[in-house]
């Protein structure tokens, strides 16, 4: 082992002189102390730089990582999401319409002749048989006159060959005639009956004719057309060729009950019976509704509108409608098992069907294919296809597909819970 030199060396001075001196030298420090000694600022250097090094990067190493999960949320989709409501049970159906007279009539001559004088104007109210108009006829009343002639003539003849056949007829039990002779009185008689009967028949026929001459009111109305005056002529039935208004005498509307027909989509008109409610509006009269009901249904699909064809009576006692106004139906749908229903908004048409996308727990959307029912106009019901538990999502685009994820949004204190029960009720 090597030990350090301690021996003192000479003094150059104290040697020249010739004394002995002695100078003492430092001790040589380990080899392994001037190694460390060599590397001690290096480390610590490195050190320093590895602590500011550390302290550099961690926090970007958070920043980047928060970064990228808001990153993250911001690339899934945020939607809105109602759920289901139950649509209501009754629909109120709203459709065009003009109410008409429930009776309406031309009244026509039925027998030739002038007008001899008139007693209703436009806008006279009239009873059943009420006299509207008298016609002169000189000529069927002198045809009446002799038909009535003819037909006591008829029953002279036939008296007499009445008579003489009864007669006979006694003469033949004593066998003063013969039967041949019998037969042909008896046969007389029978042709002379049938000729009375005929001269009656003319009689009754020219009777009618001429009561004609009184025109009278059909039924119980208002007249609403007058086409004749006094001393205008007038044929029975009308002049051949002539449009039916220059040959009506008089126009008459009932309008005590008017009626409107209307025409129901085929999709309702399973809902449609006879009774059902139903009440009309217009504008003539805002927020008075007329009660009225379906009277009757044809109860057949026109196949080429597709509609049903109804009619539907109000009471008009009052006189407010007017035949020929136009008027808004409303009836009343009623169904005793209503479905759900959802926002249009919330249906997606693709080729395949109607499709709502639904969000599940895990925020995963699904698409289900429903069948629409009712159309409530801003909402529909939704017939199959969808569950009261599911979250459909409002207003979804067109690029989403089933296993996309969302991020829901929730509704803010201001905005109404989701649904559709309040926003449709």
């Amino acid at each position: 082992m090597n030990t350090p030199d301690t021996r003192p060396e000479r003094d150059g001075a104290a040697t020249s002189a010739g004394l002995p001196a002695l100078r003492a030298t430092p001790p040589r420090m380990p080899v392994r102390s001037r190694a460390w000694s060599r590397y001690r600022l290096p480390l610590i250097l490195t050190g320093v730089a590895a602590v500011l090094l550390i302290i550099g990067i961690v926090p970007r190493l958070r920043a980047g990582s928060a970064l990228g999960e808001q990153v993250a949320a911001q690339s899934a989709l945020t939607v809105k999401v109602v759920s289901p409501g139950l649509a209501p049970a009754s629909q109120d159906l709203l459709l065009p319409g003009a109410v008409m007279p429930y009776a309406d009539a031309s009244v026509y001559a039925r027998t030739s002749g002038y007008i001899q004088r008139w007693y209703a104007d436009i806008g006279t109210k009239v009873k059943a048989g009420q006299l509207l108009a008298t016609i002169a006829t000189p000529e069927l009343d002198a045809q009446l006159q002799q038909a009535r002639a003819d037909a006591a003539t008829a029953q002279a003849n036939y008296n007499y060959a009445l008579t003489t056949s009864q007669r006979w007829q006694q003469m033949l039990q004593t066998q003063s005639v013969s039967q041949q002779d019998a037969d042909t009185k008896t046969a007389d008689m029978q042709a002379k009956r049938a000729t009375l009967a005929s001269a009656r028949a003319n009689v009754a026929r020219l009777t009618e004719m001429v009561s004609y001459e009184k025109v009278t009111a059909p039924f119980d109305g208002v007249v609403t057309v007058r086409n004749v005056d006094v001393g205008a002529l007038v044929t029975a039935g009308g002049t051949p060729g002539l449009a039916a208004p220059a040959n009506e005498l008089f126009h008459v509307a009932q309008t005590d009950v008017l009626r409107t027909f209307t025409d129901i989509p085929q999709n309702d008109a399973s809902f449609i019976t006879v009774g059902t409610q139903v009440y009309l509006t217009t504008q003539q009269y805002p927020g008075r509704h007329f009660a009225a009901r379906v009277a009757r249904s044809s109860d057949v699909i026109d196949p080429t509108s597709r509609t049903m064809r109804v009619e539907v009576d109000v009471d008009n006692t009052d006189g407010a409608l007017r035949p020929g106004a136009y008027v808004q139906v409303h009836l009343a749908l009623d169904t005793a098992h209503p479905a759900l229903e959802l926002p249009v908004s919330a249906l997606l048409f693709r080729p395949g069907g109607v499709t709502v996308a639904v969000v599940g727990e895990d925020n995963k959307v699904t698409l289900k294919n429903v069948t629409i029912g009712r159309d409530f106009g801003t909402y529909v019901e939704i017939a199959t296809g969808l569950a009261a538990s599911d979250r459909a999502i409002d207003n979804p685009g067109d690029a989403v597909t089933a296993g996309d994820t969302v991020q829901v949004l929730r509704p803010s204190a201001a905005e109404p819970a989701s649904g559709t029960s309040a926003a449709h009720g």
